[in-house]
């Protein structure tokens, strides 16, 4: 081993691996969670329901706004629910299930490494690699269920391989019992994908080894224990709604990864560039990494990384509906392979690559630099006002700070290796605080609303013409009925029951309600207008409101009229 490539003893590198990668986990993903505002449409509609399960006490059927909502199951609302109910309806109380969920899903690929590998540089590599992974790193701060769901996939195979490297029985007993844990809380948290990854590894990984024996024998232990989790919870939401698994199953199942009508329809390809640009800053080591890991696939850990990898690609790229962040359950077992190759090159001296792969990035940090300054020259992208430029100012040191860090690495290759990671985590933690007003109005409404929040706390009916919108508004006022006008999509499932029916608002009847609802009290309305129909909508309200407006997004008040 090369001593000026490795400055650090193994057994520094033991001791002080876990508290750096902690360090930069708080510095670049858990302190920027509050900087910007609620993304639409997931992140407002994410903290609706699980505020509204603390505000109704109803822990077991899903709604979104008061109207039931069955497009997923309910964990993932749990765990998001507890951010809220422990650091309260704020944009860290909704996103920290998102960043805790990373955070254990990179110190699995720690300990997984340590256990393929018993090297302390190859298991700080794979963490830090997963932790850097441009798509991993922009999910931690996003409030969705992909974080969570990506965690209890990750533990499915981690406990999986736990069982079948360990000696001991009663250590097999116990890493059995964590699968089931693992697919229950899956299943609980995304469905019946939960159950299917791992029994699409399991299988063929234990026939290739000729353990099939093994896996009839324990494999009902990880069973029990999975319908122990999820049963509880089966049973409950379909005694408070009998309709849920026919909606959840055939909707969101069979007709999205099978139906000719199904969501995100995709080529079969889409996840082939997804995957180099999902692996940024790292992409270079793709091809390397994937030349190691087939010159050692017949190694029973590499072998297993393999399955990890490519049949879960495999299936998502064979399914009809593809959205990109269902691959983030394949990225784990890919940091694996990459950690492995990238410290052999190290210790080998072999910079030629990573030098490639600093300059590449350093290159795609100029052109982005130069493309900001030639949009602000020539379309003034950053208004002059002083939070404008303070915003211009954060997207100008996060792309310095990525070009400096992605030169680093280009010029010491073997001992700068790991500075890319610095590079996407300023990216992740100054690109969405630095956003411009224009696109901050377009997609977070939610910042607009919070302005006015006081006079639309003072209302008592709101309306709105968009779910985005309608979402934020409930979140912000803690209120859940939000009355739809000219607009259903997603709860269109809810809105077809009979005692939603008086939730719908459209062109017709807008005069009616209007009318009726003044007299109950003020009504407060936020409207996104981005065409002609929805112009003609703002024209058919009352005159005499009080009006705000930011880019696309008008909020009116409405006092109320005597009887």
């Amino acid at each position: 081993m090369n001593p000026h490539v490795f400055p650090l003893s193994a057994e520094t590198l033991r001791r002080w691996s876990v508290p750096v990668l902690l360090l930069g986990f708080a510095v670049f993903y858990l302190l920027p969670l509050m900087s910007h505002g609620l993304w639409i449409p997931d992140e407002p509609r994410y903290a609706q329901i699980s505020q509204e399960m603390l505000l109704s006490g109803n822990w077991t059927s899903p709604h979104f706004m008061g109207l039931r909502y069955f497009e997923k199951p309910i964990a993932g609302y749990w765990m998001i629910a507890i951010g809220q109910a422990i650091f309260g309806d704020n944009l860290f109380g909704v996103r920290v299930a998102s960043a805790f969920s990373t955070g254990l899903s990179v110190l699995l690929t720690y300990l997984i490494a340590r256990r393929l590998w018993n090297d302390p540089r190859k298991s700080f590599a794979s963490a830090l690699l997963f932790m850097s992974f441009g798509l991993i790193a922009g999910q931690a701060g996003y409030a969705n269920l992909d974080p969570q769901f990506t965690l209890w996939s990750n533990l499915s195979l981690f406990a999986f391989w736990f069982a079948v490297d360990s000696t001991e029985r009663r250590h097999r007993l116990y890493a059995w019992a964590g699968l089931g844990l693992a697919c229950g809380m899956g299943f609980l948290t995304k469905g019946f994908l939960a159950l299917l990854l791992p029994v699409l590894i399991a299988l063929p990984y234990m026939l290739w080894q000729r353990r099939l024996g093994e896996l009839l024998r324990y494999g009902p232990l990880a069973v029990v224990v999975a319908v122990i989790v999820a049963l509880p919870w089966v049973l409950a939401v379909n005694a408070q709604e009998p309709d849920y698994w026919n909606f959840f199953f055939w909707h969101e199942h069979i007709q999205r990864f099978a139906g000719d009508n199904a969501q995100h329809a995709r080529p079969w390809w889409f996840y082939l560039p997804l995957l180099v640009v999902s692996c940024l800053p790292w992409s270079v080591l793709l091809v390397p990494t994937f030349k190691q890991a087939w010159q050692e696939k017949r190694q029973a850990g590499t072998g297993f990384l393999w399955l990890w990898f490519l049949l879960p690609l495999a299936f998502f790229s064979l399914s009809r509906g593809k959205l990109p962040t269902y691959i983030m359950p394949c990225l784990l077992p890919l940091a694996l392979m990459m950690g492995n190759a990238l410290i052999d090159r190290v210790a080998r001296a072999e910079g030629r690559l990573l030098r490639i792969n600093g300059w590449l990035n350093l290159v795609l940090g100029v052109v982005a630099l130069v493309a900001l300054i030639y949009l602000q020259t020539s379309r003034s992208i950053y208004s002059n006002s002083h939070a404008e430029v303070f915003n211009l100012s954060l997207v100008f040191i996060m792309l310095m700070g990525w070009i400096i860090a992605n030169a680093l690495q280009a010029l010491r290759p073997l001992t700068l290796w790991a500075m890319p990671a610095l590079g996407i985590g300023l990216l992740v933690a100054l690109l969405p605080a630095g956003m411009p007003a224009s696109i901050i109005n377009e997609r977070m409404p939610d910042q607009f609303i919070a302005e006015h929040v006081d006079e639309l706390r003072q209302t008592n009916r709101l309306l709105s013409n968009e779910l985005g919108a309608a979402s934020a508004l409930s979140w912000r006022l803690q209120r859940p009925r939000v009355d739809l006008f000219n607009t259903a999509g997603e709860l269109k499932y809810g809105l077809d029951y009979p005692d939603a029916a008086e939730r719908q608002v459209n062109s017709a009847s807008i005069e009616q309600w209007m009318t009726e609802a003044r007299k109950q009290g003020s009504v407060g309305v936020v409207l996104r207008v981005k065409s002609v129909d929805e112009m003609r909508e703002v024209e058919q309200l009352p005159l005499d409101g009080k009006r705000y407006q930011k880019g696309n997004t008008i909020i009116m008040i409405f006092p109320q009229t005597q009887p």
